[in-house]
């Protein structure tokens, strides 16, 4: 664990830009905000609040504008007025469609939890458009999506959690028939 900590921290220096950007801790408490977010409505706000936090100090980070957008595109499922609904559909894709914008072929380098950030941002952003009602029209490019992850030769050099996330969510695509 000790031998992967210089990794570690610099891949996250990198996904950050400058030290004074954000501390490890919170970009963990980000990430673990947002996973409670996934199962639970109560958690979204305060995963789009650390997201939010995170981008303003890194506006040009494409991993930290997804994750933004998909937990504020999450707003919508705990909303109860239709076009509040809307709105935070439709906030939180432009974020994910402007994050997909960003990408680079630096971001093919620079690595989160050890997979590339261009692999991850595009994750993010498939699961939000395969997640998302058929009146968005988002499925077919999420797909596209998990076709190009799976297709990157990056992929494979990608730690295996990543790996078995990326097929899970492919088989379960493959299986609703998206």
């Amino acid at each position: 664990m000790q031998a992967r900590l210089p990794v570690l921290l610099l891949s996250l220096s990198f996904l950050l830009g400058s030290a004074a950007a954000a501390t490890d801790a919170q970009i963990n408490a980000a990430f673990q905000q947002f996973q409670i977010a996934q199962r639970d409505d109560a958690g979204v706000e305060a995963a789009v609040e650390q997201f939010s936090k995170l981008l303003a100090a890194e506006p040009g980070n494409p991993l930290l504008m997804a994750y933004t957008g998909a937990a504020t595109a999450l707003r919508a499922r705990a909303a109860l007025l239709p076009w509040k609904k809307m709105s935070h559909a439709e906030d939180g894709l432009a974020q994910i469609d402007k994050a997909l914008q960003l990408l680079q072929p630096s971001h093919d380098q620079a690595l989160h939890r050890g997979t590339p950030l261009s692999l991850e941002t595009r994750f993010v952003a498939a699961n939000t458009f395969l997640a998302l009602p058929p009146m968005f029209n988002r499925s077919p490019r999420g797909t596209k999506l998990l076709a190009e992850i799976q297709a990157s030769p990056l992929f494979a050099q990608s730690p295996a959690g990543f790996k078995e996330a990326v097929r899970a969510r492919a088989a379960k695509q493959a299986k609703d028939g998206q």
